[in-house]
């Protein structure tokens, strides 16, 4: 297929640009994989879309407050996006500035902070913070929660709290795993009594997921990397929900990418690393049943990825029906679930 297959036009107004006041008050499009018929329903709705010998999959990982605003050593400005931590000083960061920044420049931030630019790392940067203070604690003195490039604002106080999952642990993601920002306390506990099981997986979302497909054949785009963790604790709770005739529903593509990331081998096994895998049509699920998902991009992965799940058509037919329904995309909007019903 190509990328141009995964286009679709989206009104700008259609892009939610700040969280509703309630994490749970979101609407929810039902899309059955079988038939594509679409339901309109509210997100408090997936509860009773929930069997009890289901297994509910999350992603655990934490959004960093991982940009920084700076300036050279000339005064011009820079902002630095931290893509990845590689030890207490070091980083690998997205730079930006009017000319490319040479090894061995400096850069400098709000309350004395500095990094030195090492070289290149691909299409990134390696940089290397000064002083006593180590990365984690400088972004949380200075960060900026980092907001995707759709949103047309700067990041506000709301913000360090919304775009943040209430179950976040894993601190290492530049983006939230947007599915799971519909989840409140409520909606967790009405899971647990409903009596389905819940389980985590981790994959630290990286800037690479709003990374557009640059090739019309999708078959050569190169996918960015990203680190996953399954343990074998949830290896153990999937197979108990399976073994009573149980789903498995997961949370956000990045928890699908995660545990088809630890299904390669043909069977669902416990394991970290790395993984570049780019799910597309034609691509044979082993490890998920049932998906809930935000509205992506168009000509995104992410799109390309819920087309391999409920097929190319229904979703192509039910995006258009949240256009026309005027849903609202993207990370602060509504949310689909994808299923047999």
């Amino acid at each position: 297929m190509k990328k141009s297959d995964f286009n679709y036009i989206l009104p700008d107004a259609l892009i939610a640009q700040r969280p509703l006041q309630n994490r749970s008050a979101s609407r929810l499009l039902c899309v059955d994989r079988s038939t594509g018929q679409c339901q309109d329903k509210h997100f408090v709705d997936l509860i009773g879309l929930i069997d009890a010998n289901d297994i509910v999959v999350f992603n655990d990982t934490k959004v960093m407050a991982a940009r920084l605003f700076g300036n050279k050593a000339s005064g011009g400005k820079v902002e630095v996006l931290i893509e990845r931590i590689q030890d207490d000083y070091r980083a690998i960061a997205h730079v930006k500035a009017s000319k490319t920044p040479k090894p061995g420049s400096l850069i400098s931030f709000e309350q004395g902070f500095q990094c030195e630019v090492l070289g290149r790392a691909g299409d990134l940067f390696q940089v290397r913070f000064l002083g006593d203070l180590g990365i984690a604690q400088i972004l949380a003195q200075i960060g900026h929660i980092p907001l995707p490039p759709y949103i047309a604002r700067q990041d506000d106080g709301a913000d360090w709290e919304r775009y943040q999952t209430v179950f976040a642990k894993q601190a290492g993601a530049v983006a939230a795993p947007t599915a799971g920002l519909h989840f409140d306390g409520g909606m967790m506990d009405k899971i647990a009594a409903k009596g389905a099981s819940i389980a985590f997986v981790t994959l630290h979302v990286g800037s690479g997921t709003f990374q557009p497909v640059r090739t019309d054949d999708i078959t050569q785009h190169i996918m960015h990397k990203e680190y996953f963790a399954v343990s074998a604790e949830t290896v153990q709770a999937i197979q108990a929900a399976r073994s009573r005739g149980g789903r498995v529903i997961a949370i956000g593509t990045t928890a699908v990418r995660a545990l088809e990331s630890a299904s390669v081998s043909g069977q669902l096994q416990a394991g970290y690393g790395e993984t570049d895998l780019f799910i597309t049509p034609g691509y044979a699920f082993k490890s998920v049943d049932a998906l809930l998902t935000n509205f992506h991009l168009p000509e995104s992965t992410l799109l390309m990825l819920v087309s391999a799940f409920a097929g190319y058509q229904p979703i192509k037919e039910a995006y258009q029906h949240a256009i026309a329904q005027s849903y609202r995309f993207f990370s602060y909007g509504d949310a689909m679930f994808l299923a047999d019903f």
